[in-house]
């Protein structure tokens, strides 16, 4: 017998003895009234196991659920890839290899099928059919270790070049290939032990692909309706749509590029890309002859600052003074700041900022009128004023960079006509390869880390501690907002990842073992260790990559 050590969700542990090669899946049946969620990973002396694995010696053992990010992870890979099989056996194996997971569109992932699969209700009748049959049957999910060559070959013979691709650059000798029912296919992470776990889940046609809508982490079980982003999405379909015409679209074409020696000339055209963007919204401003108020808003690390230096100087190009207002300025004393449900500040709610005085401010700015603008010092937590005044002159234009930015509550008592609202986000549309997309909030977590060490000290342990609550926020505060806005900025940069590297991989390797943030810090590890490193010494100094790793020509 192996004794297995239970740690519940409390932190206690409980021993029991178990036959050799029973699967976790079926010690997670005892234990699931426990937890208030299905049970869908498993860490076994610290390390993430699938449940289909078996026990072969003593052990400790804690539960991960649907809830929990990894559980959350582990859930929408499986969903992804019951997808991708239900287009393999409807559609065949070009389709499959021909569809590409391109990012999140509100609740949804956009699967683009590449005119392989038309984009028609009866055809997202037909595959989500096909995938409540697997469902219904529980068909499992295998996982088996190849020899490196042995998986290229395998891919290759497939038409998987992408894939192929990818492990040119592995460092590992094996990669490890998930199998459904005959069907091969590589995902980066963890899945669940069989289909009939993917009871959630919604498919309908979009674009030239489908959405295949889940639950969100919170709630697991809830498949909410699809909210439409129409902006959103035109704003990824062309940062993909640049990808291809650079001949970049997932990491193994990067590193390729990389390999080449050709690098400079990719930074410098995807800096004059950002630039010429941004010049066509400072175009669009001017247009607007009443507008006097640019609000920029935009979640975490998406490079606000750096992007309201380089509107503003384009801005003057155009014959325009820009001003500049932090709205952060605009906070109310900290004994007045809101607390959210832990009893913590929460400065990230409408009530934390005086809308009130914004909004007289501004009125009183738009009139004509002198006025005497505060300060917050964030040491003492007061609003201060030390004598900064401000008049506007027919040429003026003010530049609002604040996380409410896109809130009409924010800026009730302006004229609609005088404000322009900018959404800015890192919006990553690199693909690790065909099936294997990379969420935008990564790059932006590894942006903040970095920046967060450089600037404040922080360690990233600190900084992936503090994500949820980041995140928790911009959900609340930013998302909704977003399609309000005149123009959208997408700040990422298709190489960045490759540089940011260099920088993150040895915070990452500070975290213990021990620590809650230790798997993530883990999966950021595995994640980074599929690019080819690229120094930054070719960084543009006005580039919005150097807001994050540092030497900006910028006060960032």
């Amino acid at each position: 017998m192996i004794t297995v050590a239970i740690r519940g969700q409390s932190g206690e542990e409980v021993l029991r003895q178990v036959e050799p090669g029973t699967t976790f899946e079926a010690i997670a049946a005892d234990y699931q009234e426990e937890y208030n969620g299905t049970i869908a990973v498993a860490a076994v002396n610290g390390k993430i196991r699938e449940l289909f694995k078996r026990v072969t010696r003593d052990c400790t053992v804690e539960f991960f659920t649907l809830k929990d990010d990894i559980g959350h992870k582990t859930y929408v890979r499986t969903a992804t890839m019951l997808l991708i099989k239900g287009i393999y056996d409807l559609f065949g194996s070009a389709a499959a290899q021909g569809s590409c997971v391109e990012f999140a569109v509100g609740h949804g992932t956009y699967v683009h099928t590449a005119g392989q699969v038309p984009a028609t209700e009866e055809n997202a009748a037909r595959l989500k059919k096909r995938m409540l049959e697997l469902v219904e049957a529980g068909t499992p999910f295998m996982k088996k270790s190849y020899h490196l060559e042995e998986a290229m070959e395998l891919f290759q013979a497939k038409g998987m070049e992408d894939k192929a691709k990818l492990f040119r650059y592995r460092m590992s000798s094996t990669v490890n290939i998930y199998e459904i029912d005959g069907f091969h296919d590589y995902y980066y992470g963890y899945m669940l032990p069989n289909a009939g776990y993917v009871k959630w889940f919604d498919l309908r046609p979009y674009e030239e692909g489908f959405l295949l809508v889940l639950p969100e982490k919170s709630a697991p079980t809830v498949v909410e309706p699809f909210d439409e982003s129409r902006k959103l999405f035109q704003t990824m379909e062309g940062a993909k749509e640049w990808g291809r015409i650079a001949g970049i679209e997932t990491v193994g074409d990067l590193n390729d590029q990389i390999c080449s020696g050709s690098m400079s000339d990719l930074i410098l055209a995807q800096e004059a890309q950002q630039e010429r963007k941004i010049g066509e919204i400072a175009k669009d401003i001017v247009s607007r002859e009443n507008v006097r108020f640019v609000m920029i808003a935009g979640p975490s690390s998406s490079g606000k600052t750096s992007f309201s230096h380089r509107l503003s100087i384009q801005l003057r190009t155009l014959g325009k003074v820009p001003r500049t207002i932090a709205l952060d300025n605009y906070f109310v004393d900290r004994e007045l700041t809101p607390r959210d449900e832990n009893g913590d500040y929460n400065f990230e709610c409408l009530g934390a900022i005086d809308v009130k005085l914004f909004n007289k401010n501004m009125v009183d700015l738009l009139a004509g009128k002198r006025v005497e603008l505060p300060t917050f010092n964030f040491k003492t937590g007061q609003r201060e004023y030390r004598g900064d005044f401000m008049q506007l002159s027919p040429n003026d234009i003010l530049v609002l960079e604040g996380i409410h930015g896109l809130n009409e509550k924010m800026s009730y008592a302006l004229p609609e006509e005088s404000k322009y609202k900018i959404y800015i986000s890192a919006l990553m549309t690199l693909n690790i390869d065909r099936h294997n997309r990379i969420p935008t909030t990564d790059a932006r977590l590894l942006r903040r880390m970095i920046r967060d060490a450089r600037t404040r000290g922080a360690s990233a342990q600190r900084t992936i501690q503090m994500w949820p609550s980041v995140r928790r926020g911009e959900e609340e505060n930013i998302f909704p907002f977003q399609e309000e806005a005149d123009a959208m900025f997408n700040s990422s940069l298709i190489y960045e990842l490759a540089m940011l590297k260099t920088f993150a991989e040895p915070l990452l390797f500070q975290i213990p073992k021990e620590a809650p943030e230790y798997y993530e810090a883990k999966r950021l590890l595995k994640f980074l260790n599929y690019f080819l490193g690229v120094p930054s010494e070719s960084l543009p100094n006005n580039s919005i990559c150097r807001e994050f790793v540092g030497g900006s020509c910028f006060n960032v």
